[in-house]
């Protein structure tokens, strides 16, 4: 499953995650991009109600609740995203939260990250999430980090590379 963080459905996080999907699926995976831009997803609003009388569900009723499915299924799960003040989208950040209802979707094993900047030097923040709350805290196998920045974004040799690593997912 591949979170996508971008409010550009055209933009250059769409097309890396796109790259990345199809060389998954010519790999024989099936692949979820889930566009939570499009989605009405709320922030986490830390009632601990998925830990006591909810049981792993969360109280809130938005468009998260068609993603939690995806998510216990999932083996795999690919945060992409434009980096915003050196981190996710907030889009993209309300949808992480939410994931604290499942504590560990019981299917994850890995995990990657696709971003995207107008400039170099600016991923810090998205990467110390990704390696703390993902890679360590989830205990999720890393698939790899794949950035673009400035005239990178949406040249083919940056496609391909992501055609390439999506390809050799096992």
């Amino acid at each position: 499953m591949i979170l996508n963080g971008s409010p550009r459905p055209k933009g250059n996080t769409a097309a890396m995650a796109a790259a990345y999907a199809e060389g998954a699926r010519e790999a024989g995976h099936e692949v979820n991009i889930v566009d939570v831009c499009k989605k009405k997803i709320a922030g986490c609003l830390a009632c601990e109600y998925c830990h006591t009388k909810g049981k792993g569900k969360c109280v809130q009723q938005d468009d998260m609740q068609e993603v939690y499915p995806l998510m216990e299924e999932t083996e795999m799960i690919v945060l992409a995203s434009p980096i915003y003040y050196h981190s996710f989208t907030g889009q993209l950040q309300c949808a992480i939260n939410r994931i604290y209802a499942l504590d560990k979707p019981k299917s994850l094993k890995k995990a990657a990250l696709i971003l995207s900047s107008g400039s170099n030097h600016v991923y810090c923040g998205a990467f110390y999430e990704y390696q703390s709350s993902f890679l360590n805290d989830l205990h999720l196998e890393d698939m790899g980090i794949f950035t673009a920045y400035g005239t990178e974004n949406k040249s083919e040799e940056k496609l391909a590379e992501l055609r390439e690593a999506g390809r050799k997912l096992q």
